[in-house]
Parts: C-alpha cells; structure tokens; sequence
C-alpha cells in the first residue's frame, strides 16, 4: 500500500508542479483550485492528442443547448475541467482515506520484531493472531493468543443431561473420543444449556487445553478435565480420549511438530506479560513475521473505481440536465403562445412581442431563479436581431434551438407569417394556445397518476409498521 499510495501522491506532486501556472475561473471553493489546475494541464495535453474521451459530439450538443449563445469550445473546456478535477480530488481523497487505514492496521500489531506477542491483561478477551514462521520453509498459523491471567478460575456445575450429550459435541470430526486424530471442539459453553466449560488437559504435550490433538506414533491414552459450573454450583469431570496415530506426509508431519512445539510455548507462557515465540525449530532459526489483513487496498481500489465512474456518468448527468430543460420548455410553451397572442391582439408586432416578453423577463425574477429557459432563447433570439440577422431566420434558430415539435412549430407559423402575411395568425395562436394547455394538463395528470404509483411501496411500508406496533403489545399481552 505504501508503494501504490506513494505512486499516486507523487503523481499529484508532479501534476501539481507542471499545472502551476494554469489559469483557471476563480471558485469559492479554494481547496479545488489546484485540482482544477490539473484538471486544465490534463485537458489541454489531451486535445493535442485529440484523445477521443475529451471530444464527445453528443456533449457538445447538449451543452449547446443548454447554454445557447455561448461558445460552444469554452462550454466543453469548462465541463471536461469540472469532471476531471472532481475525479482527481476523488481518487486523491480515497488514497488519502486508505493510506490512514494501512497505517492504523498497521499499528494493531501483536508481534514486535523479536517474536514476542504482547498479551492482553486478564479482562480483555482472546486475541487471534496469524502468523508465518521462516525455517526452511514458509508456514502459516492462526493462533488464538489468551489473555494473561492471574488466578484459576472457579469450576461450574453440570446437569447429567448436558454432560450425556457433551462429549458427542467435542469429538468434532473424529469418530469417537476413543479414536482421536484430529482436533477437537472444545466449546466453552453449550447451546442451550446455562453452563460454563473450562478445559485442563493431563497430558498438554499430546492435548492442549484449547482441544488442539498432537500426531502420535502409537496409542496414548490420556484424559481431559472440565470444570463445570453454574452459579454457586460447581463439578469437575473427567474425560478420557485415545490417541491414535495418523498417517501423515513428511511436511503435515514437520508442520505439526513445529505446532506442537507454538502450543508448548503458549501454554507455558500464559503468567508473562509477553510471549516470546520459539527462536529455533530443527536446528534452524525461526523467522517470524505477521500476518496482517490489509483492507487498505480494496479501499483504494475502490476510490479510484468511483473517480473513473464519477468521471463517465457525468455525461448521464449532462443528459438528465438537457432533459430536465426539455421539460420545462414543455411547460412554459401554453404561457409563451398566450403571451405572444395576447399583444398581437392588442395590436403589437411579431417582433415587438418578443423584445416585450424577453424584456419583462429580464426585469423579472425569474432570471435570477434559473426558471424560464424559454425566455433565454427569447432573449437570445432578440440579440440576433439587434445583430442584424433577419426576422425569419431568427425564428427559425429559434425553433432549431429548443428541438421541441411544438417550438418548430410555432417558428414556421411566425416565418410563414413574415413570408406570405396572415390575417389568421392571431385565431391560430390562440388554437395552439388552448390545444397546448389541453396537453400540459393532461401532462400533470399522467405525472399525478405515476407519483400515486410511486408512492404505492412506502405507503404499504408504512401500513405494515403501524400494523407491527399494534399487534405486537397484544401478543406481548397474551404471552
């Protein structure tokens, strides 16, 4: 981890240094500032190399339409910055975030450099600890590390019932407890019994307390005591096992002995604040080195996962944008057409109309909420006219720039009307008036009806905790 964390900052380092002199528009946020920098380095190398990631056609499009008038390169150059430095303060961020995270796993060590494992004091739990052992071979163990303790705790009581059944459950995979050759399960406690089991082996070198069983050559018989109790009640019993000998390979044999001999070391070190693991095994000397669950890479993985996915899914979020635009245009269009019919009638121009409805907007507070995209184009479209473009053509952008059916509709209507003269242009707007507020009402009852059924889940979520607080008093009640 500290290689791939290191690898990334001093990427950062380097693009840091070469973007230093970027300029990029001023933020509120000054703690984006040199991502955004970087974020402009790496979009100016990529268009030298016209990579085709950073030169969508379909975002340029939507761009254009959401911002109309405005140069359509700058739009593209400020979107693919934003994304790129939002993804670069991202993967950043998520480095960061699992560098900390190895680091402080890193800091949980139980085994120091001399192969000694600090023990927990007599009221802290058992620790499991996993371990590779160098010595002529590599060899791992999970250990389960006691806490030091202090006293010999008190023995428990026993129902005939439970112990019946107990030495069914601590055969583990063996056969029977007369034909022990693997390990066995020496619980501490019994599902459904109120009792606590403490373990004592006659022989730790053949049985460890822990049910860890050692390879035999031949038959051993020895036996295992339990301490039982119960509140002030208490029992000690015995059980008696049989060793028989496994037929092992040369490495399950080495492998045994050489945990045997961590059993041995444990057992006889529980008094001592710390555990020195065995130092020579076979003539050789150990190498012990600890097995640590290293978390931190998946997390890094999985920032620079959602950096790239951050990266890509903005151009959704680009197109959801165009949508909801396409939308409002939708709703404002029956305002539009009633407005433009309403100072026709009152004897205005086709073109005074628009410098009318564009100039109350601007004057309104609309512009100032971000509602009223259609009042944009408007206003857009009475810029082209002071520029000098034609009335027809205007209209005509105009129409193209909404790409809604009933905008280029109502754009051939005002054309035809500047081209051949109407005396039916003013009927006409008031026919798309009303058959445009028909659609939009029939529009909110379709979404009405689709928000019902969407609501449909969490109202019977809903139903069914209200009916759970009910009914659970009554049968806590009849209980």
């Amino acid at each position: 981890m500290y290689v791939a964390a290191g690898g990334v900052l001093l990427l950062y380092l380097l693009l840091g240094i070469l973007s230093r002199k970027e300029t990029v528009e001023e933020t509120e946020q000054t703690l984006l500032l040199p991502f955004r920098k970087m974020g402009m380095f790496l979009y100016k190398r990529a268009c030298m190399r016209k990579l085709p990631l950073f030169s969508g056609r379909q975002v340029a499009r939507d761009l254009e339409r959401l911002h109309p008038g405005e140069n359509v390169e700058r739009l593209c150059a400020r979107y693919y910055v934003k994304k790129l430095s939002f993804s670069l303060l991202l993967l950043f961020v998520g480095t960061l975030f699992s560098l900390a995270f190895f680091v402080k796993e890193q800091g949980e060590r139980l085994l120091d450099d001399s192969g000694s494992v600090l023990r927990g004091s007599y009221q802290e739990p058992e620790k499991e600890l996993e371990v590779t052992a160098f010595a002529g071979g590599e060899e791992t163990f999970h250990i389960l590390v006691q806490p030091q303790t202090l006293s010999e705790p008190q023995i428990r009581d026993l129902y005939r019932a439970f112990w019946e059944r107990l030495p069914e459950v601590i055969a583990g995979r063996n056969p029977s407890l007369l034909e022990v050759t693997e390990d066995l399960e020496l619980v501490d406690s019994l599902e459904g019994y109120p009792f606590a089991i403490q373990w004592e082996s006659e022989r730790p070198e053949f049985v460890s307390s822990e049910g860890k069983v050692a390879s035999v050559e031949e038959s051993v018989d020895t036996v295992l005591r339990a301490a039982v109790s119960y509140g002030e009640w208490e029992r000690l019993e015995e059980i008696s096992l049989r060793l028989v000998p496994q037929l092992l390979s040369p490495e399950e044999q080495r492998r045994r002995e050489l945990e045997a001999l961590i059993t041995r070391s444990e057992a006889e070190s529980r008094a001592e604040a710390v555990w020195t693991l065995p130092q020579v095994f076979e003539g050789r000397q150990i190498l012990w080195t600890e097995k640590l669950r290293d978390h931190s890479l998946p997390l890094w993985g999985m920032a620079a996962g959602v950096a790239v996915l951050t990266f890509f899914l903005a151009d959704k979020d680009l197109h959801d944008d165009l949508e909801k635009r396409k939308r409002r245009l939708k709703r404002d269009y029956p305002d539009l057409v009633q407005k433009l019919a309403l100072y026709l009638g009152a004897g205005m121009t086709v073109r005074g109309a628009f410098v009318k409805i564009a100039a109350e907007y601007e004057q309104g507070g609309q512009k100032r909420t971000g509602e009223g995209c259609v009042y944009e184009e408007m206003r857009y479209t009475c810029r082209e006219l002071q520029a000098g473009i034609s009335e027809g053509a205007a209209y005509e952008h105009f129409g193209r720039r909404t790409g809604l059916q009933e905008y280029i509709r109502l754009s051939t209507l005002l054309q035809q009307n500047l081209k051949k003269g109407s005396s039916t242009l003013l009927s006409r707007l008031r026919e798309e008036a009303d058959k445009a507020l028909a659609e939009r009402i029939q529009n909110s009852r379709r979404m009405g009806e689709e928000a019902v059924t969407k609501l449909l889940l969490p109202m019977v979520m809903m139903l069914l905790v209200v009916m759970i607080m009910i009914m659970l008093p009554a049968f806590s009640a009849v209980v």
